[in-house]
């Protein structure tokens, strides 16, 4: 099984981060571009909150369904939200996701017991 490409996954993020400015943004009253470091940790929350709990349950994010890509662990499955919760706070931490084994597996895969591929 051939992993998806960097740049499918980045397309992926950037959908993702755009629907938590924009969550953020209806529910919290945040504005984007943020003001200032607090909005920034508002969106930064909701990001989390949504790909810990979309990819948890249901092995994808908003932008990863849209671009055809899943989350799941070594027998197929959904990773359930606590591993979600750790893969989502290493990607916010950026260099966890993009160093990568040959397998094209980011630190943030590896510590969630996760891969990504193609749906």
């Amino acid at each position: 099984m051939q992993p998806p490409s960097l740049l499918r996954r980045l397309g992926a993020l950037l959908i993702d981060w755009v629907v938590a400015s924009l969550s953020a943004a209806a529910v919290a009253g945040t504005h984007y571009p943020p003001k200032d470091i607090k909005e920034n940790l508002v969106i930064t929350a909701f990001f989390v909150v949504e790909m810990s709990v979309l990819t948890g349950l249901l092995g994808y994010s908003i932008g990863k369904r849209i671009l055809g890509l899943k989350v799941e662990n070594v027998e197929g499955r959904p990773i359930g939200i606590p591993r979600a919760l750790v893969r989502s706070l290493l990607i916010c931490l950026v260099i966890p996701a993009i160093v990568m084994n040959d397998d094209k597996r980011g630190i943030h895969d590896l510590a969630a017991g996760s891969r990504v591929i193609r749906a």
